[in-house]
């Protein structure tokens, strides 16, 4: 998800609505700030680009172990505030007001959702991103307690895969993605994929969160 940017940037030289929001995920770029306070908006179109190919999530025995205790409960659009704000609280983050704003408007339209990890009644973890067709851009992720961001994304991925979806874009890949099985694709790859995508219908919403840890663990690890 969201990282160091390099390449491939555009000012927004216009006032961003949540409608043009939706339509640059179409056409495959995003938006960031340089920082919390600067008021200032580019467009990203990463030459590579980091996904997550659904069938091909890596859960090891720890993480398995891991997910199969259920001392946490996992929710879907609980807070998105909480979670938008939990991946914003950082020493450098590149979510500022405006961007926040229009994922909140996004969250109200349907198009982005979060999914939230607690333990103890507290928000501990989560997942927020936009969904076009049957494709699910992942904006940021955020943890508070360790593996909680591996549960959130475990749980995510196996409700994708329920629910149709065929892409999961993280923007860019970072150690902590490719442990999960996260790969680097080219811009024209990514654009392809992006393609097919759009043809297909899928809504999260459409299947319920998997019953336990033990369940997510039996849908993407079959051989146990």
């Amino acid at each position: 998800m969201a990282g160091h940017v390099t390449t491939g940037d555009y000012p927004a030289v216009m006032s961003v609505t949540p409608e043009l929001l939706l339509q640059a995920y179409r056409t495959g770029i995003f938006p960031m700030a340089e920082r919390r306070d600067d008021p200032d908006i580019f467009w990203v179109d990463p030459r590579r680009r980091g996904v997550l190919p659904l069938e091909g999530f890596r859960v090891s025995r720890s993480l398995a172990k891991r997910l199969r205790r259920d001392d946490y409960e996992v929710t879907l659009n609980a807070d998105f505030s909480g979670v938008i704000d939990g991946c914003a609280d950082r020493e450098e983050t590149w979510i500022n007001s405006e961007i926040r704003d229009l994922y909140h408007a996004l969250f109200a339209q349907g198009h982005a959702h979060s999914l939230e990890v607690w333990m103890e009644g507290a928000l501990v973890g989560g997942v927020y991103g936009v969904t076009v067709g049957a494709a699910y851009c992942g904006e940021s992720m955020f943890s508070r307690r360790t593996d909680a961001s591996k549960i959130a994304l475990a749980w995510l991925v196996d409700l994708l895969r329920r629910t149709g979806f065929v892409l999961f874009d993280t923007q860019f890949l970072t150690p902590h993605l490719a442990s999960l099985g996260g790969i680097e694709i080219t811009r024209h790859a990514y654009r392809m994929q992006l393609s097919e995508a759009l043809k297909r219908p899928a809504d999260l919403r459409s299947q319920p969160l998997a019953g336990s840890g033990a369940e997510v663990v039996a849908h993407l690890r079959p051989s146990g």
